[in-house]
């Protein structure tokens, strides 16, 4: 395993999804990293594909346990809900993208990869959000 990073909802979604080059980078990463999630990214992993209708509702389920049985699995603390809102504050990020900068920071991961934040940009000077589907 390579460095530990955290990976935001859409990396799961599109490990599961019908897109073939975005799957292949989602799956690389999701087998190469020390990957580490929050609840947060399950439970929208869980309501984007339901919503989205990227998998049958049996299926959800069983990639959502096995995500969390092969995955680092964070905690939500005060202390996570209170640095995410700080982070909202200070960056100007939703609350729930917040709360996942919240989680990465705490678990001393050097990058996040998300399709959907501000590429390249750090926070807190310790942490790189990377969209991975821009670079491979």
């Amino acid at each position: 395993m390579s460095d530990k990073i955290f990976v935001d909802t859409n990396i799961l979604v599109y490990s599961v999804s019908n897109d073939k080059d975005k799957k292949k980078i989602a799956e690389n990463i999701l087998l190469n990293f020390d990957v580490v999630i929050s609840p947060q990214v399950i439970g929208e992993f869980v309501a984007v594909t339901l919503r989205k209708k990227i998998l049958e509702s049996s299926k959800v389920v069983v990639y959502a346990k096995k995500f969390m049985q092969v995955l680092n699995v964070t905690v939500i603390t005060a202390k996570t809900v209170s640095l995410a809102i700080d982070i909202m504050t200070k960056y100007k990020y939703s609350y729930w993208d917040s709360l996942i900068l919240s989680a990465a920071l705490e678990n001393s991961c050097p990058f996040l990869y998300s399709e959907d934040l501000q590429d390249g940009q750090k926070i807190e000077d310790t942490l790189i959000i990377q969209n991975p589907f821009k670079y491979w």
